[in-house]
Order: structure tokens, then sequence, then C-alpha cells
């Protein structure tokens, strides 16, 4: 598949051709971004472009149920406000959205770590609701780790220094045996991850990219105590969210663990300069094996 190149001018004229009454707004390219591109759509909109991913289902799983999601969630996250369909000008979709102030984590830091588990536990809370009939499934993701245990040798063998891998793999075991979740499936993000949190002063302030979001285990989303929040924290975060028990804090801590790897593996990927690649992850992702490792 080639890859379009998308332009200032290019949203410009979808936006002319599509949504006239927005096009007089300054548009300026948003730095990262993969499956999708962004756009910042004057002060409080966004434009996203599918760019590598190869359907338009996670635009349109976005399209579909953030609406639904974000009245009752207690974070800023982008909500859908106009849609472009594919035209001769651009033959894929793209959306216009609500733009989620704040600094992306794996560009800014968080200082109010007990500020941010307060806030993170909150906001999980608010989303891990029984989900409807209808609610996507995850294909690549939600399932228990037993089940994930391919793509977790893989990004073992990929990254781990020698002197950590027993510690990982004893994490991942103790994550294999644990419990399933027996529960009804709940609404999950699926991806929370550095690039896909915003903060500002300090503290969480806005959840970012829910193309992967689905209805299954919440322990995908519990592993972001490790991922996300500053060492020592973890432990408040679960006490707040007042929801997992000790199954699912181990089934979490597994997937933090995998989850943290993929970082590391996209760091080295950057380093190496290949696609998608993104050199500043790999200093994330083992700081977040750290807090793995210690459980904290």
């Amino acid at each position: 598949m080639t890859e379009i190149e998308i332009t200032a001018d290019l949203v410009r004229g979808l936006l002319r051709e599509q949504h006239p009454d927005l096009a007089g707004l300054a548009v300026r390219e948003v730095a990262g971004g993969w499956g999708n591109q962004m756009w910042r759509l004057g002060d409080e909109l966004a434009v996203r472009m599918q760019r590598m991913d190869p359907t338009p289902e996670l635009q349109l799983k976005e399209r579909r149920w953030l609406p639904v999601l974000a009245p009752r969630l207690p974070l800023p996250v982008p909500t859908p406000v106009r849609f472009g369909e594919p035209s001769e000008r651009f033959p894929k979709h793209w959306t216009v959205m609500t733009w989620v102030p704040g600094e992306p984590l794996d560009h800014g830091s968080i200082s109010r770590g007990a500020h941010a588990a307060d806030t993170l536990a909150g906001f999980l809370r608010a989303l891990h609701v029984e989900a409807p009939a209808d609610a996507p499934i995850a294909m690549d993701r939600g399932a228990h780790p037993r089940n994930c245990t391919d793509g977790f040798e893989n990004f073992l063998r990929s990254v781990a220094p020698d002197d950590i891998v027993a510690g990982v793999r004893a994490v991942w075991d103790d994550a294999v045996t644990a419990d399933a979740w027996d529960g009804p499936p709940v609404w999950v993000h699926g991806d929370l991850h550095p690039a896909n949190v915003v903060v500002s002063d300090g503290t969480l302030a806005g959840v970012v990219d829910f193309g992967d979001m689905f209805a299954g285990d919440q322990a995908w989303d519990l592993a972001a105590a490790w991922v996300l929040l500053p060492a020592g924290t973890a432990s408040r975060f679960f006490d707040m969210y007042a929801r997992a028990d000790e199954a699912a804090i181990r089934r979490a801590r597994g997937l933090a663990a995998m989850k943290s790897l993929f970082l590391m593996l996209m760091g080295q990927n950057g380093d190496r300069g290949l696609p998608g690649g993104k050199p500043h992850w790999g200093p994330a992702g083992r700081a977040a094996l750290d807090r793995v490792l210690k459980g904290v």
C-alpha cells in the first residue's frame, strides 16, 4: 500500500469539500502518530487522518463509541464532531475530533504521583463498567496472559538485558497462573501507554487514542499502574480503584511487563532507524519495567 503524503493543504482541501465551515481554521501538524496522523484545527479541534492503519475499523469504532463513553468519563477524551468520508482527493476515512490539551506523557512527566494515581483510578472506575452486547471485542489483545506468551517471549528475547530476564519471566509466569476474569466484559481502553495520555501541571490531564478499545478484562488497563505512574504509587492506585482482586493485579502486573518490553522494543527500533520506531520510548519502557520488577 502506497502511503499518501498528508499535508496541511490536503487537510484544508478536504475540509473545504466536506466541512467548509471549518476550512478557515488554522491547520498545523501534530508530531507522532503511526496508524493515524493528527492535525490541530484551530484551538479546540483536531483532524485524525487514517494513515498506516489498513482498515478504517479503529476510527469507525471511535466514532461509534466515544460519544457514548465520553460524557461519563472524568478526564477529557477526544470526541468526534464531524465525519470525513473517503473521496477522490483522499481515499480513506478522517474524523474531526475535540482536541485534548496537555503534553503527551512520552514527552512530559508526572511530578504529582499521588494525584495522578487517584486521577487514573477514578478514570478507570468510570470507564470499567459492563459493556453492551454489541461492544467491540478485541482481536489481538484482551486475552488472558497465558494466551499471549508467544508475544511476551518475542519481546523478552528482543530487548531484555540478561540480568533481569529471570525476574521478568517470574512476573509473567505468576500472571499466567492467575485466575481468569470471570465477571461480565467491561469497557477497556486497551492501549494505555505514555503516548496515549496527556499530562498538565504534573498530573494526568486526558486520555487519547481509543482505537483499540474493547469489552473484556480490566487487567489490560490496570497494567497502567506501572506503565504510566511514578514509582511507589501503584498500591495507592489499586486502593483507590478498589475493584481489582489479587488475580486481576497479578494479571495486570504481567501485562505491564509485556507492555514495558514492547516500549523498549519500539525504542530499539527507533535507535536503529526502523519505521514506526520511537527512540525516546526505550528509557520509558525500561523505567516502567523496573517499577514492575519492584512491584511498586
